[in-house]
């Protein structure tokens, strides 16, 4: 009976969500079986379309790990876009101005660089908590602010094309960006880049010593501590992760897509990261099927409103229901175990 119900629990999730989407449709004026089956040919019409999915999914997949790594060491790390810009401006800056490396190296070292600076960002907001008790998520949304005006100024100043006087830095030659995997479409090599992130950061997360004092530092600091694991350490530690994830999906974002840095490029990824982290209960293995789903509803409701009318802001809607329904159950899951406890 306890499964069953279990089942039934999250057997709801699709059913309103589902239910949710028809009222907005009906309330656009549009024909609830004809949006929907446009929104399916959306994303199953044709190769493009379907692999924009895994295009638009990349850069979640790794906001939403660098977020579910910090929110499980009780880092709350709200400042993933921030990061995210962070990470392009130094992958731009070494795949532009290295010009003494050749491209396969600067790439490599563009991604470092991504890594480094982003997991840097993050760490200010750590030595803040760590330091001066000053709340994470005040630092973290304030630096996203700092790190979105630096891009603006660094496309009009260092980084800015000097052939051109737009703000934006000059087009990275063909061998310094990512290769595309199917022709005719933006699938890139970032895509099983960021999966095989997604299966490293699982691994540690779950299957080593470093990552179980992590989770036990997000669990209860007190008694990690009282069994030797320094919590300051796994704060660092999961913020200069947390951080450098998040740079990364700017780097891929710079080198795959843009093919040069310009002003508000992300389309939010950072702030979507956090949905997804939490969509995925904060565990890293569940992250790219949420963030695959997430950018899937994206395409399937930007041709929907092309096609039918529907506004596309819908899917915001639909995940802040999915995101509230997942917390009201959290909630009554915890006051049932109490309730049992105190029974028993």
């Amino acid at each position: 009976m306890k499964h069953i119900k279990k089942i039934l629990s999250w057997a709801l999730f699709p059913l309103i969500l589902v239910l949710t989407a028809i009222v907005f449709i009906v309330a656009s004026g549009a024909n609830p079986v004809q949006a929907l089956s446009i929104f399916i040919e959306g994303i199953f019409g044709n190769t493009y379309s379907f692999c924009e999915v895994f295009v638009k999914a990349t850069p979640l997949i790794l906001t939403g790990l660098a977020c579910a790594v910090a929110f499980r060491t009780g880092f709350f790390n709200i400042g993933a876009e921030g990061q995210f810009y962070i990470g392009a401006i130094a992958a731009a800056a070494i795949a532009l101005r290295a010009s003494v490396l050749p491209p396969l190296l600067r790439i490599i070292c563009a991604f470092a660089a991504g890594f480094i600076a982003g997991g840097l960002w993050s760490l200010i907001a750590a030595v803040f908590k760590l330091k001066f008790r000053i709340s994470e998520i005040i630092v973290t949304i304030m630096l996203t602010y700092i790190a979105i005006n630096f891009v603006g100024m660094a496309v009009r100043t260092f980084l800015q094309d000097p052939a051109g006087n737009m703000p934006q830095s000059e087009k990275l030659q063909s061998a310094l960006t990512l290769p595309r995997l199917v022709t005719g479409t933006r699938m890139h090599l970032g895509f099983p880049i960021a999966l095989a992130l997604s299966l490293t950061v699982w691994f540690l997360m779950e299957k080593t010593t470093w990552g179980y004092e992590l989770r036990a530092v997000g669990f209860n600091p007190r008694a990690a501590q009282c069994c030797g694991i320094s919590v300051a350490g796994g704060v660092v530690r999961a913020a200069m992760l947390s951080g450098g994830l998040a740079g990364l999906a700017g780097v891929i974002e710079v080198l795959a897509i843009q093919k040069k840095l310009l002003e508000s490029f992300s389309a939010d990824c950072g702030y979507t990261g956090v949905l997804i982290a939490l969509l995925a209960a904060n565990k890293p293995q569940y992250v790219p099927l949420v963030a695959i789903v997430y950018a899937a509803v994206t395409v399937g409701a930007s041709t929907m409103q092309r096609r039918a009318g529907v506004p596309s802001a819908m899917v915001n809607v639909l995940i802040g229901v999915a995101v509230v329904m997942l917390l009201l159950r959290t909630m009554l899951a915890q006051r049932t175990r109490k309730e049992e406890k105190k029974h028993a």
